[in-house]
């Protein structure tokens, strides 16, 4: 059966809270404690962090997360994705360097990442990379690639379909909403399976149910998707 991707806004950023670990504790554990609450910034160490898995595993999600978490903290940081065509230069008031999707890199990308590490390291500041492949797999300058696996390495797991299932059933009762089996089944089955896509679904339906006042069921699914 076809599954569907759908293509729009999170309800609620990604946080380090509200990422399931699963099999992914470890990393989890890491980067709490490298973010910390603000206080010990300067004990932090700068020793680089990579993270790599399969799409869906939540590499864009935990980036995103250290990023929110280090501005709540009054911290700015240096981010680098495949859509950033031009990055700007480093700039020194960095607490830390994130690096998306690095495999996607242009030449471009990969040399103001080059830039933004080595800049990184005499600075003492933390550099944070996500990419598919562990980095004797990127197809990237032999620089880069080296010090992306130099440091930190983690490899991430997708959640199996019982930890998704739980993932889902905790956010829809965080929300006072009810997914009976049946639709929890459609979901799993109709949409894409990685858990940002079946996260963002669930806040979409729940807009969805409360604008036209109706309880979520498959047919009231299939509306919203008619309707969108």
């Amino acid at each position: 059966m076809k599954q569907i991707a759908l293509d729009i806004g999170l309800g609620s950023g990604p946080t380090l809270t509200n990422f399931m670990a699963g099999p992914n504790e470890a990393v989890l554990r890491h980067l709490r404690l490298w973010v910390g609450d603000g206080s010990s910034a300067a004990k932090r160490s700068p020793v680089p962090t990579y993270l790599w898995g399969p799409p869906g595993s939540g590499k864009t999600h935990l980036l995103k997360a250290v990023r929110e978490a280090l501005r709540e903290q009054g911290a700015t940081v240096g981010w680098l994705d495949a859509s950033v065509a031009e990055p700007p230069p480093f700039d020194e008031r960095w607490a830390a360097v994130l690096l998306d999707d690095v495999q996607l890199y242009t030449a471009v990308q990969q040399h103001a990442a080059f830039n933004w590490f080595v800049h990184a390291q005499t600075g003492h500041q933390w550099v944070l990379a996500a990419g598919e492949l562990a980095p004797a797999g990127l197809k990237l300058r032999e620089d880069l690639r080296t010090r992306l696996g130099w440091g930190h390495v983690y490899g991430l797991q997708v959640l199996s379909e019982a930890e998704r299932r739980a993932v889902l059933r905790q956010a829809a009762d965080a929300r006072g909403i009810f997914l009976g089996d049946d639709i929890m089944d459609f979901m799993l089955t109709r949409f894409s399976r990685d858990l940002g896509s079946l996260m963002q679904l669930l806040d979409h339906l729940d807009g969805y149910a409360l604008q036209t006042q109706r309880a979520i069921t498959i047919p009231l699914i299939k509306a919203m998707l008619e309707d969108h």
